[in-house]
């Protein structure tokens, strides 16, 4: 994602950089450059000199065998440090689980990555057929759960920060009104990104990460429809996440809020 040049502070190879590391996913066993430069929409020519540098610094590393790359160890010190700083998750492991084989629906937590919400821990229902994400996929702020409960938190300053046009308004307030009826967020029909997919999110105000995050359980339609949101999924996730709250110490995310 590129900002426009006024930015001075912005730097765009930066920015390039990352896009390049963001491209990977759980299940890749390596990419090659005309798969990054794919997943992250760069120029061939650009996708190259880029993973050149980040395989000299350590952040890339590459298969002799295929001629694929794989996220090297620099990376993998990053997302240590950066795991040992969310001790949240840790505390809610066990709970999250549960809550996905009791329900039959892929739990996860999501957090914003530039326009998009990117999925940072996800739990599978054991023995369940279900709809299956993994960490690092993104999906759209507008017309997602993940997105809805993530926006109506946000304060106004840091919300205008995302220059929302008049249907991403019009999204957070449905979802800050759904929040505070009943404590969670589910898209309207007409809003929702993806036909095939329901879910249900509620967030959480992370301290580590200074902003709302979003934890959503979803599956298709046919398997988690209005009745079991409103009687067993939606507010068994709220009270998921009032009980993190509580043992955090953590207040409301509404509280920011204004």
């Amino acid at each position: 994602m590129t900002k426009p040049i006024e930015d001075r502070k912005f730097i765009n190879a930066l920015a390039r950089g990352l896009t390049v590391l963001a491209a990977f996913r759980a299940s890749d066993h390596g990419l090659t450059h005309a798969e990054i430069a794919a997943r992250t929409g760069l120029s061939k020519a650009t996708a190259t000199r880029l993973i050149h540098t980040l395989a000299e610094t350590g952040h890339l590393i590459r298969d002799g065998r295929g001629g694929q790359f794989r996220l090297g160890p620099a990376v993998l010190a990053l997302g240590a440090v950066a795991h040992a700083q969310t001790s949240f998750m840790d505390l809610i492991e066990e709970e999250m689980q549960d809550f996905a084989n009791r329900t039959g629906t892929l739990a996860v937590i999501g957090v914003r990555s530039a326009d998009r919400m990117m999925l940072v821990r996800t739990w599978r229902p054991v023995g369940t057929a279900s709809i299956w994400l993994e960490p690092g996929h993104r999906v759209p702020i507008m017309g997602s759960s993940l997105g809805q409960a993530h926006v109506a938190a946000l304060c106004d300053d840091a919300f205008e920060h995302l220059q929302p046009d008049a249907a991403l308004r019009a999204f957070r307030a449905d979802g800050y009104s759904q929040l505070i009826a009943r404590g969670y967020t589910v898209p309207r029909e007409e809003t929702r990104f993806a036909a095939t997919i329901k879910a249900v999110a509620v967030p959480y105000l992370a301290r580590e990460y200074g902003a709302p995050i979003s934890f959503c359980c979803g599956a298709m339609p046919d398997m988690l429809n209005d009745d079991r949101i409103r009687a067993e999924v939606g507010p068994g996730l709220v009270a998921l996440v009032r009980a993190l709250e509580a043992k955090t110490g953590q207040a409301s995310a509404l509280a920011r809020r204004g």
